[in-house]
C-alpha cells in the first residue's frame, strides 16, 4: 500500500496533522513546500488543492483531504488506537467535537484574515484596523477556550487531537509568553502533550529553538 502524504510548510497547522500521522503510526511522507511561492510546488498543490493551503493530504488511494479536522477524524478511523478522539460511545465525544470545530471554524480563520490583511481589504487604515479587530477577536475566542480547558488534557484526563491543536497554535501570534500569562491552563495542556516524544520531536522539527 502506498504511504500518506502531507504536504506541508514548516511551523503552519500542517504540524497539527503530522503530529496525528506519528502517533497514528500509519507510513506517511512529508512533502515540506514554501506554499504560497510560485513556482512548481505550488502548481502542484493547487491542482490538488485549489484552495492552495496547508496541510494538503494525499491518501493512499490518490484521495486528497484538505481540511486538518476531517483529517483528524479519518486518522481516528484508521488507527482508534491513537486515541486522537474519544469513541463515539465516550460522552467526551461531544465535547470534542465541539471544541475541534471551534479550533478549526472560529480560531483557525483569524489567522487566514490577520496575517495578510491588505489580501481581503484596502492597504493602509483599513487593513490596520482589520488586523487589530482581527487580533482582538482572537484574543476573544482563546480566553474563552481557556476556560474550557481540562487537566492535564482539554478533554481532562483524556488526551486527544485538540492537545495537537494547542501545542501547535499556542506557537503562533500572540505568542508562548501571552499565552503563559493570559492562558496559563492552554499553555499547561500544550507543555503535557509535548512531553509525548513523537510530538515533541514534531514540534522541533516545526518550531527549532533559536540559536544562541
Amino acid at each position: 500500500m502506498k504511504p500518506y502524504e502531507l504536504i506541508g510548510s514548516a511551523g503552519c497547522g500542517s504540524a497539527i496533522v503530522e503530529m496525528a500521522l506519528v502517533l497514528a503510526d500509519v507510513p506517511h511522507t512529508l512533502t515540506d513546500i514554501p506554499y504560497l511561492k510560485p513556482g512548481p510546488e505550488r502548481d502542484r498543490l493547487l491542482a490538488l488543492n485549489p484552495l492552495g493551503q496547508v496541510p494538503t493530504l494525499v491518501l493512499p488511494d490518490g484521495e486528497v483531504m484538505t481540511e486538518s479536522a476531517a483529517m483528524i477524524l479519518h486518522l481516528h478511523d484508521v488507527a482508534p488506537q491513537a486515541g486522537l478522539a474519544p469513541p463515539p460511545d465516550k460522552p467526551e465525544r461531544a465535547r470534542f467535537l465541539n471544541l475541534l470545530i471551534r479550533l478549526v471554524g472560529a480560531i483557525y480563520p483569524t489567522f487566514t484574515y490577520g496575517d495578510d490583511p491588505p489580501q481581503w481589504t484596502t492597504a493602509g487604515a483599513p487593513a490596520d484596523l482589520l488586523r487589530e479587530r482581527v487580533h482582538t477577536r482572537r484574543a476573544e475566542l482563546w480566553q474563552e477556550l481557556e476556560r474550557q480547558a481540562g487537566a492535564p488534557h482539554m478533554l481532562g484526563r483524556r488526551f486527544s487531537a485538540l492537545d495537537l491543536y494547542v501545542t501547535v497554535m499556542t506557537h503562533w501570534r500572540p505568542g508562548p509568553a501571552w499565552f503563559d500569562t493570559t492562558c496559563p491552563a492552554l499553555s499547561a495542556v500544550a507543555r503535557e502533550a509535548a512531553q509525548e516524544p513523537n510530538v515533541a520531536r514534531v514540534l522541533r522539527r516545526n518550531f527549532p529553538p533559536p540559536t544562541e
